[in-house]
Parts: structure tokens; C-alpha cells; sequence
């Protein structure tokens, strides 16, 4: 599965149900060298070069219930449409 988050392609999605939590990640995590936050409070992960490729969505079943775009501010303001992460935190069939 891969998610689209403004001009990012996020080609790793896990979901924890049990903390409410949507892991974004392009290619390994461990790409990661700088953390930040959105001002919605998701966790933001930036190469060495200030690529974003890790955003981690907190509480996303529960934004997902709530029938709205979700916001994260990375720095521009990019609304992501719910129908794009509603099948990463559905339960496995």
C-alpha cells in the first residue's frame, strides 16, 4: 500500500490499533536524522537532505471517524483526504 501526503509518497503504512497510530514512512525508517511536529501534534521525520519521510498520524481511527479532512502542517498546510488511509487502519479480514 502506498499514501500520497502533499508531495510525498509514502510506500511504507503500518498501523497500531491498539495506540491509534498510522506510521508513514518512504523506504527505511532509519533514513530518519530529524524529528519535528506538526502543529496538529503528528510526528514529522526528515532525511539529511530536510526530505520529509516519515510522518506518524496520531489518533487516525479516530480522525477518520469523524468524517474530515485530516491537516498536517509540513511546513505548507496539506489536507489529507480520509478515504486514502482508511484501508491502512481497517482490521485484516
Amino acid at each position: 500500500m502506498k499514501i500520497k501526503v502533499g508531495n510525498t509518497t509514502f510506500d511504507r503504512v503500518e498501523y497500531d490499533a491498539e495506540a491509534d497510530v498510522l506510521y508513514l514512512h518512504v523506504g527505511s525508517p532509519d533514513l530518519a536524522a530529524d524529528f519535528d511536529e506538526s502543529p496538529e501534534g503528528h510526528a514529522l521525520r526528515y532525511d539529511h537532505g530536510g526530505r520529509l519521510v516519515g510522518l506518524t498520524i496520531v489518533n487516525a481511527k479516530r480522525l477518520l471517524d469523524e468524517a474530515e479532512p485530516i491537516i498536517v502542517t509540513i511546513p505548507e498546510r496539506v489536507t489529507i483526504d480520509p478515504a486514502l488511509i482508511a484501508p491502512a487502519v481497517q482490521p485484516a479480514a
